[in-house]
């Protein structure tokens, strides 16, 4: 639907978004060292380290060859985990542009907490809608979902730049494109659409940052790009408002 590449939106509480930049970085590692291998070690670790339902729910077992985790991990392992460079590039873009924000908005370690959180909740959609499914989830979107749905929520008046269509480059407000991201993937759900991906991830993901990102945020952070008002500066603006009338000497008229 769209690319995003560039939002107008700079930080205010933190110096530099170190924990964005290690997720993006611990996941270009682990597409090197588990997709530039063998093809057989490459499906090892993708079932190995994917989130597979029914391994997860006790109804399979994986051969031992293939346990590299316990099975509990694996609902965080499978979001460092990609298919191919366009799969880890597209997670890694959306993470980039619209991570930095939210991390400034919840600080180092809650971000971080938050991110995994999100992964997890994505996992865990994606499970209950399909427990019997041996299948290996694998990819950040549902992660990267959870961060989309934080900045909708936090910044939807910021504009950014995006390709729409991967042609057409735009600058429109967050809440136009994010919204008509979300909205896209619901429809797919619905629809059932392209059975490689997995949209109740997303879904799962969505959800999760919603409502994470309302616990998780710093108090003087304000929702939908409003201002906060604090009482010091009710304070200020009633002290402005109502001043009292200085004293001037009378005018004197006439000649003296």
């Amino acid at each position: 639907m769209f690319i995003p590449l560039h939002d107008a939106n700079g930080l205010e509480h933190i110096k530099l978004q170190y924990v964005t930049i290690g997720l993006i970085l611990v996941n270009v590692v682990v597409f090197l060292f588990t997709g530039l291998g063998s093809e057989q070690f490459a499906v090892a670790t993708t079932y190995g380290l994917g989130y597979i339902p029914s391994v997860a729910f006790d109804l399979v077992e994986l051969p031992p060859e293939l346990y590299f985790v316990p099975e509990d991990l694996t609902y965080l392992t499978y979001a460092f985990m990609h298919a191919d460079v366009f799969h880890l590039g597209g997670n890694m873009l959306f993470l980039w542009v619209f991570g930095d924000n939210i991390e400034d908005a919840l600080g180092h370690f809650r971000f971080l907490l938050f991110y995994l959180l999100c992964a997890i909740g994505g996992a865990v959609f994606h499970g209950l809608l399909d427990p019997d499914s041996q299948v290996p989830l694998i990819g950040a979107s549902g992660a990267v979902a959870g961060v989309v749905a934080a900045y909708l929520i936090l910044h939807p008046r910021v504009k950014i730049w995006v390709l729409a269509f991967a042609r057409i480059p735009l600058r429109i407000p967050a809440w136009i494109a994010l919204t008509l991201w979300i909205g896209f993937q619901f429809v797919m759900f619905a629809a059932g659409g392209q059975e490689q991906v997995s949209w109740a991830c997303h879904i799962g993901g969505i959800f999760s940052g919603a409502v994470l990102v309302l616990l998780l945020k710093r108090r003087t952070v304000p929702l939908f790009d409003r201002e906060v008002v604090t009482p010091r500066a009710v304070e200020v603006q009633q002290e402005s408002a109502v001043r009292p009338i200085e004293a001037k000497p009378a005018p004197r008229w006439g000649r003296q």
